[in-house]
């Protein structure tokens, strides 16, 4: 998986509906990398990498329940 800036990512939680998408603002290859909300750009922080996931099951088959989900775009 490629984290490039302008990707955006969305909560793999069902259950959590509110919570606004994030993009990516800023990845350096190490283990963070720099986050804002997507659509309002507020809200700056900085994430494992190891949450964000390209595809909305594990390799099982699973549905993911944790981390983000990179939107089609």
């Amino acid at each position: 998986m490629t984290i490039q800036p302008g990707q955006i990512y969305r909560s793999a939680d069902p259950r959590d509906t509110h919570r606004e998408p994030i993009r990516i603002t800023a990845y350096d290859g190490t283990n963070r990398a720099d986050v804002v909300d997507a659509y309002s750009g507020k809200k700056p922080r900085s994430i494992l990498i190891n949450s964000l996931h390209t595809s909305p099951t594990t390799k099982s088959g699973t549905p993911r329940r944790t981390g983000y989900v990179l939107e089609d775009t």
